[in-house]
């Protein structure tokens, strides 16, 4: 964008509020020119999540990790509280979580633990009857209302090595998708995105401590989803903004990238909203509400990766792509060109303003200059080419003659 130009495109986008910029799309929002910027701040969310998985790991569920399941109604004065502090008096250690499940007459305590012996299931079942006399079906109480489960860690493995296979196989199809439909630069920072998307996510997960289960794999892969359309929707935007740049000496890749890039913004803000608004309503009606627990490991995911791929989207893969088009190239040396191209008009610009400048302060005082020498020569000789009738010029000796005036 020339000089002129780009006076006259800030002058207008001075006159339209944030918000009307926004919904327009009118690229007034600097993404790409700010690229390093985002860069760190990327880098900083990977080396956290990075961090946060070395030291701290992820909270795998039972079904990952194996161990022992402990359910009994929550009738009565039957709290989480009350039935950990039972688990612990009995068996001397904390158990893994302790949570509320279903709703009205349905809702449960259910109980996760390490394995657990024989013997050990015994003593806890038994402390747990005496403790609130669970009820079963038919209204009596019954110690077999308490019912255990045992997952073994040999049936956990295999169930992680079915999801770890299960992840990969998405993540190579939907590679090799992104390399059939893009060009070979917007398919690396597709998969770049796709990778920053993957780590945050799963970072955070272990952040925050959140239990790992067969259905947060499953939100993990309809996130991957989610941001692999997400990136379609922006790169279409690029390749439709950028078609024929290199063949015209105005506006860099790099422009007409970020236009791309704020003329998409609020779609994926638009998507994004629409998108968490029933999940936060599974959270809310079906955990808070009915206690579903299950589905609150399918709901986080999904929480956490939507808001994470419509950032890495925008503000990840456009100026990466971007970074690496202008790395060497037909678009580096045309970016080189065209900078070259407005760095000379700018210089030539600001040349002949200077020069037009001087020339306008000069011509009166050359006037003066001239006006005043004929005015002294005419005071000294009388031969000057005064006027007749004319004032004297300030400085100048009276000649002695008088000029009568004519009636």
């Amino acid at each position: 964008m020339d000089t002129d130009s780009q006076l006259d495109f800030e002058s207008d986008q001075s006159k339209h509020s944030l918000f009307e910029r926004l919904y327009t799309g009118t690229g007034g929002f600097e993404i790409v020119g700010k690229r390093k910027f985002y860069y760190l701040l990327s880098l900083l969310f990977v080396v956290i999540a990075v961090a946060s998985i070395a030291v701290r790991g992820f909270t795998l569920g039972i079904d990952f990790a194996g161990g022992s399941r402990i359910q009994l109604p929550a009738a009565g004065d039957v709290t989480t509280s009350k039935v950990e502090d039972v688990y612990k008096a009995t068996l001397g250690h904390d158990p893994v979580t302790v949570q509320k499940v279903g709703s009205g007459s349905a809702a449960a305590i259910q109980v996760r633990s390490d394995t657990l012996n024989q013997d050990q299931t015994d003593r806890l079942q038994t402390a747990l009857f005496e403790a609130f006399h669970p009820k079963d079906s038919s209204g009596q109480a019954n110690r077999n209302a308490i019912s255990v489960a045992e997952i073994s860690e040999t049936w956990g493995g295999q169930i992680t090595h079915k999801a770890l296979l299960a992840l990969v196989v998405f993540v190579l199809l939907t590679m090799i998708y992104i390399a059939i439909r893009f060009e070979r630069d917007m398919s690396i920072a597709a998969i770049g995105s796709l990778f920053f998307n993957m780590i945050v996510t799963a970072g955070i997960y272990s952040l925050v401590g959140f239990e790992v289960t067969p259905a947060a794999v499953i939100g993990l892969l309809t996130i991957l989803g989610y941001v692999l359309y997400d990136n379609v929707v922006v790169f279409d935007k690029v390749e439709e903004n950028t078609r024929g740049v290199l063949h015209l000496s105005k506006h860099t890749y790099a422009e007409k990238a970020n236009l791309a890039a704020n003329q998409t913004l609020m779609r994926s803000i638009n998507t994004t909203v629409i998108g968490i608004l029933p999940i936060i309503g599974m959270l809310v009606i079906a955990v808070w509400l009915l206690g579903v627990g299950t589905l609150k490991d399918l709901a986080l995911v999904q929480l956490v990766g939507m808001i994470v791929g419509a950032y890495s989207s925008i503000f990840f893969a456009v100026p990466l792509l971007v970074s690496i088009k202008e790395r060497f190239g037909p678009v580096a040396a045309h970016t080189k060109k065209v900078l070259n191209r407005r760095s000379g008009k700018s210089e030539e610009r600001v040349s002949a303003a200077a020069t037009q400048r001087a020339g306008v302060a000069g011509r009166p005082v050359a006037r003066e200059t001239a006006a005043a020498t004929n005015g002294f020569a005419g005071s000294r000789d009388g031969s000057g080419p005064r006027r007749e009738g004319a004032s004297p010029r300030p400085g100048s000796r009276p000649s002695g003659k008088r000029h009568k005036r004519r009636h």
